[in-house]
């Protein structure tokens, strides 16, 4: 079911199944590449879904699985694009490299997981949004590259989330020398979780998805505030806010009504039924 936020014009569209929203690049003649257009389009549509999150359970997503139409996931940057904006000046450059990066953030920090799918290309920018979601299954077919330099350009504003992803060794060597690398080696760098067959990928994901969306909702978005807050924070302050999350968790309705419904035998009144159960 294709969701009314999104337009026939977008270069992609949203869909809702239950649960599960799909966020789907459907630009495929241009391998799924950033303009500006698509990057307002989903910075917009990633808002609305975030504040989704305040509404009642059958409104809000669970989860949201990231994934192209197409051979490729994404080819990077539209060159048209970033030709015409080498003509523009600084500001404008500043502007556009601004959306670019509250999309970024926006997707890392959604109130719910996320999980992306990789096919074919996943060059430049389509790293910064890759190693911004939570989960990431690829496809054996999968090549990656961090190819700014060999453009005279620098992988600047996915660099947070990259370099977070394979560690700042691996980010000098892979940013400085623009070298594709396979499915395979995404995986030992940490960008990818789980390899799938090209035509097994969308079902894997799905099954991925779904299986975080019996988790428990609220559960999910403090794991994700707390991860980020540990990331973020030195070592001295982890234990005061590992304490004080669980203690909130702990007397809340959700964890309440989970470790009641575990004892019960039963599946827990926020998880969302499925097709596949009595």
């Amino acid at each position: 079911m294709s969701d009314p936020l999104t337009s026939s014009q977008n270069p992609f569209r949203l869909e809702r199944h239950g649960p599960l929203a799909e966020l789907v690049l459907s630009r495929p003649a241009r391998h799924n590449a950033f303009d500006a257009n698509l990057m307002l389009g989903l910075l917009d549509c990633l808002d609305d879904l975030s504040h989704l999150h305040g509404h009642s359970l059958a409104e809000r997503p669970h989860a949201l699985l990231l994934r192209a139409e197409g051979k490729h996931f994404c080819a990077g940057a539209d060159l048209s694009w970033m030709r015409n904006l080498a003509h523009a000046d600084f500001e404008h450059n500043r502007e556009d490299a601004r959306v670019l990066a509250r999309l970024m953030q926006t997707l890392d920090e959604l109130p719910f997981p996320t999980v992306a799918l990789v096919q074919g290309a996943a060059y430049g920018g389509a790293l910064g949004l890759i190693c911004a979601c939570d989960l990431v299954l690829a496809s054996d077919d999968a090549r990656f590259c961090l190819s700014e330099v060999s453009l005279g350009l620098v992988p600047a504003v996915i660099s947070p989330y990259v370099v977070r992803t394979m560690g700042m060794r691996q980010a000098r060597r892979y940013m400085l020398s623009a070298e594709p690398f396979d499915a395979i080696t995404a995986c030992r760098l940490n960008v990818a979780h789980q390899l799938c067959k090209p035509d097994q990928l969308l079902a894997q994901g799905r099954a991925q998805a779904l299986r975080l969306c019996r988790n428990g909702p609220e559960a999910m978005k403090e794991t994700k505030r707390l991860l980020a807050a540990i990331e973020a924070h030195p070592a001295r302050l982890y234990e005061e806010k590992t304490v004080e999350t669980i203690a909130r968790v702990r007397v809340g309705l959700e964890a309440q009504e989970g470790m009641q419904a575990f004892f019960d035998k039963r599946p827990p009144a926020w998880r969302p039924r499925f097709k596949d159960e009595a």
